[in-house]
């Protein structure tokens, strides 16, 4: 495999989950956390629909092959994704941007942390992040108001390993 694209990405990758916002304060978040806990309930009950533990939910579109490279939180990964909110409205494309997206499993919302390390290459899932694993009651910018699902489908290109890697969704401490 070819990690070129990997120091590119360092020096230029985006970061989802760095990006403040303060979201639209005329949005209702109670009424929209009321609305995601009724979607992310209804949405377990769909066919090959599985929720974790953690309440992320995802479905397998594609999986790539068996012995396909899986990340740690530190590692590079390249994807192709979209970004909607439950009810269409796309908000993130790489897929209509023509580029994919590098960065690490713990530079974005902690629902891809969790579902990029459980992933391998070639596979593309439907990732339904409720939103305490998404923005939560910040919202993201006008885009995306407080508690929101984000509704994503990602498909997971390559990973180029980093030294000293590491499993989970956080960090021990203490």
């Amino acid at each position: 495999m070819r990690f070129g694209w990997a120091s590119v990405a360092v020096a230029g990758s985006l970061v989802l989950a760095a990006c403040g916002g303060a979201g639209d304060a005329g949005i209702d978040a109670e009424a929209n956390a009321r609305a995601a806990t009724f979607f992310m309930d209804s949405n377990a009950k769909a066919e090959g629909v599985r929720t974790l533990e953690s309440g992320l939910q995802y479905k397998v579109v594609q999986s790539g092959s068996s012995g396909a490279a899986s990340p740690d939180r530190n590692d590079l990964v390249r994807v192709d994704y979209e970004g909607s909110l439950t009810d269409g409205t796309v908000f993130d494309s790489s897929f209509s941007r023509g580029q994919p997206y590098v960065t690490t499993a713990e530079q974005v919302v902690p629902g891809w942390t969790e579902a990029l390390q459980r992933m391998k290459v070639g596979d593309e899932w439907l990732l339904y992040v409720p939103p305490e694993l998404g923005y939560g009651e910040r919202g993201q910018g006008s885009d995306i108001p407080p508690n929101s699902v984000l509704v994503f489908r990602i498909k997971l290109l390559d990973v180029a390993p980093v030294p000293g890697g590491g499993r989970g969704v956080g960090l021990a401490t203490g």
